[in-house]
C-alpha cells in the first residue's frame, strides 16, 4: 500500500497519497527497434577500451573507488559542502506533517520541475478543506524530500480541473538583466573571433 504524506493547513491535517504522473501517459512513448540484413534483432553493446571486445548487456557495473582506488561501500560516503564540512541529511517527508506555506505564482514559475504528483485521498481521508482553498486560486508549499538525503526540494500544492496536484523542483538559478544592461560572463577572458574564422557551412 502507499504510503500516506500528511499535509497540514491551518492547524487541520490531511493525508494524502501521491500518484506519479508519468510523461508517458500524457505524451505516449516512441520505440525504436534495429535489425540487421537477415531480419534478426539488433541489440546494444559496449566496445571495451582495447578497442576489440565487445561487451554484451549486464557485462557492466559501476564501482565507487577511493582516490587510491580502492573499492568502497556507497553506505560508507559521507557528503560535505564546498568547505568540507560534512552535510546533514534531511528527513523522509513522509515521517512527520507537512505545514503547507502561502506561495505565489513568481516563485513557482522559477522552478525546474522534477516530478508531478496527483495528489487523492489517503484511505477516505476528507480533502474539502485543501479543495476550496486551492479552487480559490491559492497555491501552497512545503519544503519536500521523497526518501531523505542531502536536501529538500521545494514541492508546490496546486489545484486544477477539481485535481489536486503537487509539483515538485527545484529554484532555478538565471542570471537577469535589464534592457541595456550587460550580462557578466563567467571568464573574463575572451576570445576574440574575426569574420575570417567564422565557417558558415557549420551554420
Amino acid at each position: 500500500m502507499a504510503r500516506a504524506l500528511v499535509l497540514s493547513l491551518d492547524g487541520r491535517e490531511f493525508s494524502v497519497t501521491l500518484v506519479k504522473i508519468e510523461r508517458e501517459k500524457l505524451y505516449g512513448t516512441v520505440e525504436i527497434e534495429a535489425f540487421d540484413e537477415k531480419g534478426n534483432e539488433a541489440s546494444l553493446r559496449v566496445l571495451a577500451a582495447d578497442g576489440k571486445t565487445l561487451i554484451d548487456k549486464g557485462g557492466t557495473a559501476l564501482a565507487t573507488v577511493t582516490q587510491d582506488g580502492d573499492s568502497i561501500e556507497r553506505s560508507e560516503l559521507v557528503a560535505v559542502d564546498a568547505d568540507g564540512n560534512k552535510i546533514e541529511q534531511v528527513l523522509s517527508s513522509f515521517n512527520e506533517p507537512n505545514v503547507l506555506k502561502p506561495a505565489n505564482i513568481e516563485d513557482y514559475l522559477l522552478q525546474i520541475v522534477k516530478t508531478v504528483y496527483l495528489l487523492e485521498p489517503h484511505e477516505g481521508s476528507d480533502l474539502d478543506y485543501l479543495y476550496d482553498h486551492l479552487f480559490a486560486d491559492q497555491m501552497f508549499t512545503f519544503p519536500f524530500s521523497y526518501r531523505g538525503g542531502n536536501e529538500y526540494d521545494n514541492a508546490f500544492v496546486i489545484g486544477a480541473d477539481k485535481n489536486a496536484f503537487m509539483v515538485v523542483g527545484k529554484l532555478a538559478k538565471f542570471q537577469f538583466i535589464k534592457l541595456n544592461q550587460s550580462a557578466v560572463l563567467d571568464s573574463l577572458e575572451e576570445e576574440e573571433i574575426s569574420a575570417d574564422d567564422l565557417d558558415f557551412d557549420l551554420l
